[in-house]
């Protein structure tokens, strides 16, 4: 057991039962030319978390324990994309049409891939979600079931969207879940803040908050 110093209070963590999310750090949305970009974001702010999200995978596999990444992306004849998504955003430059690096979040194509800085190691497990949330149409319950996770870390892109949606799926579903709050970004900084306070709000009602910093001390690493 550790304590973390987290926000709204301190959480005692169950290092056996502990692992990292990481949403979405892909080059559609974190790099120039991506679908983040063709909807007129800067996604320099995204690329900005880079440095404290490697920081956090570091200290997750110093200290032996799941890093799990997951990517939004589609199947290349788009069956998993409902009209209602594909409709959304630029007009010129959809889910599923091509892009400077490949078709738009399209699985096998290298936008839709983690940044290099981030890439997973042998062994971690990489979910593709086709929605938000983590849980809906993919293996991510059963590989939190099978790996004995009942509390779970949260990094990645954005936090008012699919970070977000994430963690209150797995609230709902019992798991404990903490931000880390500068290893997760949105294109809209204002939305980040908010996304923060409502998570932590009436006493962890979605999950807690704390830094990369803290996380590595309680994880002793």
């Amino acid at each position: 057991m550790a304590i973390l110093d987290a926000e709204p209070f301190p959480i005692e963590l169950d290092l056996s039962a502990l692992g990292l999310v990481v949403i979405d750090m892909q080059r559609d949305f974190v790099e120039p030319g991506g679908f983040g970009a063709s909807l007129g974001n800067d996604v320099e702010l995204l690329r900005a978390i880079v440095p404290a999200t490697a920081r956090l995978i570091d200290g997750f596999r110093k200290a032996g324990l799941p890093v799990i990444h997951t990517r939004e992306c589609h199947r290349p004849d788009l069956s998993d994309l409902p009209p209602a998504k594909r409709d959304r955003g630029n007009p010129s430059l959809r889910i599923g049409d091509p892009g400077p690096m490949g078709r738009i979040l399209i699985a096998g194509e290298p936008g839709a891939d983690i940044i290099p800085e981030l890439y997973p190691v042998e062994g971690e497990t990489v979910i593709d979600k086709p929605g938000k949330g983590a849980f809906h149409a993919t293996s991510f319950g059963d590989v939190l079931k099978e790996k004995g996770l009942r509390q779970l870390v949260f990094a990645g892109v954005t936090t008012e969207v699919c970070v977000q949606t994430t963690m209150r799926e797995a609230n709902d579903r019992g798991y404990e879940c903490i931000l880390a709050t500068d290893a997760t970004e949105s294109y809209f900084p204002a939305f980040k803040q908010a996304a923060i306070e409502m998570i932590r709000a009436q006493g962890a009602i979605v999950g807690w908050t704390a830094t990369t910093a803290q996380v590595r001390e309680a994880l002793g690493v």
